[in-house]
């Protein structure tokens, strides 16, 4: 699939080739949309609001942070929050509730972090709507869902439905799968309740979301922090499995840490011979990567840990949309 992802940021001769697939795609996903919306597809809806964060387009945006700080934010409001998420890359199909010692081969790597971050219970499943159902039985505190990805997954209804763009690369070259990188037609947006940009500027009616962090931890050692003035003066390996790993290796520039890039497909499963760099004084890692590397790690490997700042007016209109629906099932 790399070599395909290439050609959906730049006009390429393939696309005359992969173009009419793209547009029998696009006939397909606004057909599924619309048999949702009139009944022929059955859909659930639970007794609580739902929030969906996802995207239109493949690859990472920036979701799982979005959740994660919506998540946070929720439970600083008084509410209390689940977070189901697909699982993507784990094994497991049926629902699941993950925990700090989960297995990413099994619930994947994204449902781990957020785990780890022991903010709210997190659940997996293939079927959002099974899913959520069988984790309200288990924690039945609480009274907020947040689905991390799944805005294609209409057979659960929303209350909330973000849509998180990645503010470097946008849409790619527009065109829909397999010619470009679109899920749905960048249309889509305009029916969503609200679109994040993460790390740019965001037009007229549209939030910002940026992506902070400066501090390390060790992943043998959680607790033994490090910061950027650490890795000077060292023989410094970065690695990024993820959606966008130029945005990994932009920050760490923006930290001012000299380090060699190595670039991955987004959900690698990693081995010790993945990162067995030569002359290697440390290992930094994003969190993502890092819940599938504890096995073989040593003294040398070190995560950043990145959070999420977003809008206060975009959690203000989050507050009143879930509020609303309190109001209208009571």
């Amino acid at each position: 699939m790399n070599w395909l992802q290439t050609h959906w940021y730049r006009i390429t001769p393939l696309h005359l080739i992969l173009f009419p697939i793209s547009l029998f795609f696009r006939a397909l996903v606004a057909l599924r949309r619309e048999m949702y919306r009139n009944g022929s597809l059955a859909s659930d809806q639970l007794l609580l609001p739902v929030i969906v964060v996802g995207n239109i387009s493949v690859g990472g945006t920036g979701k799982t942070p979005l959740t994660l700080a919506l998540a946070q934010q929720l439970v600083e409001h008084g509410w209390h929050p689940l977070i189901v998420s697909r699982g993507f890359g784990g094994s497991t199909q049926q629902p699941r509730y993950v925990d700090a010692s989960s297995d990413a081969q099994h619930v994947g790597d994204e449902p781990l972090l957020m785990a780890r971050r022991n903010i709210c219970p997190v659940w997996i499943g293939r079927d959002r709507a099974d899913t959520a159902r069988a984790a309200l039985q288990a924690h039945p505190q609480c009274d907020v869902v947040l689905c991390d990805d799944g805005l294609q997954h209409y057979r659960l209804q929303r209350d909330v439905e973000i849509a998180v763009v990645d503010g470097a690369r946008r849409f790619g070259n527009g065109l829909m799968l397999p010619a470009g990188p679109l899920r749905e037609p960048v249309s889509r947006l305009q029916s969503v309740d609200a679109v994040v940009v993460n790390g740019d500027d965001a037009p007229a009616g549209q939030y910002v979301m940026r992506l902070s962090g400066s501090v390390f931890y060790n992943l043998l050692d959680p607790d033994k922090k490090a910061c950027a003035d650490h890795f000077q003066g060292q023989n410094n390996h970065a690695a990024a499995g993820i959606g966008n790993p130029q945005r990994y290796f932009q920050h760490l520039e923006a930290l001012g840490i000299p380090f060699t890039p190595h670039a991955f497909p987004d959900h690698h499963p990693y081995s010790a011979t993945d990162l067995a760099f030569a002359d290697c004084d440390a290992i930094l890692l994003t969190e993502k990567d890092a819940v599938k590397c504890a096995a073989f790690a040593d003294g040398r490997y070190w995560v950043l840990r990145v959070d999420a700042q977003i809008d206060s007016a975009l959690l203000e209109h989050i507050l009143r949309k879930i509020e609303s629906h309190g109001s209208q099932t009571a």
